[in-house]
């Protein structure tokens, strides 16, 4: 069985790669993702399910964005939850804006899947106008 940071490990690989089969797999049939209030673009709150989740908030943030999620620091909390602290960057695909945010993921996990993640970020670090 692998730890929390095993699982938070091809998580992350798997967003680098933008490997949407991997993502499904990945995430648990009652998976629940809570998004920061005041994102960009109507992606905050709360979202059940894998396609919810893959397609409605990361499927979207992809096509807006050339989007780099860095985890930097996997702190083991239990057998089952891991903190993920890390950055957001990238400019959006218009040209406009960028992104330059920190973020704290709490990742829940269960039988080698991910069945819960809170994201944690500074919204105001999205839409960054360029100079």
């Amino acid at each position: 069985m692998s730890t929390p940071i095993d699982v938070a490990r091809r998580f992350y690989g798997a967003l680098a790669g933008a490997d949407g089969p991997e993502l499904f797999r990945l995430l648990t049939d009652d998976f629940v993702g809570t998004v920061s209030t005041g994102m960009p673009h109507g992606v905050g709150g709360q979202h059940h399910g894998s396609a919810d989740m893959i397609v409605g908030v990361w499927g979207r943030i992809a096509s807006l964005y050339d989007m780099h999620v860095d985890p930097a620091e996997y702190l083991a909390v239990d057998d089952e939850r891991v903190v993920v602290v890390g950055r957001y960057w990238g400019p959006a695909r218009d040209g406009r804006t960028d992104v330059d945010a920190a973020f704290a993921h709490v990742i829940t996990t269960r039988d080698d899947r991910i069945a819960a993640l809170h994201q944690i970020t500074d919204t105001a670090r999205w839409n960054i106008p360029r100079s």
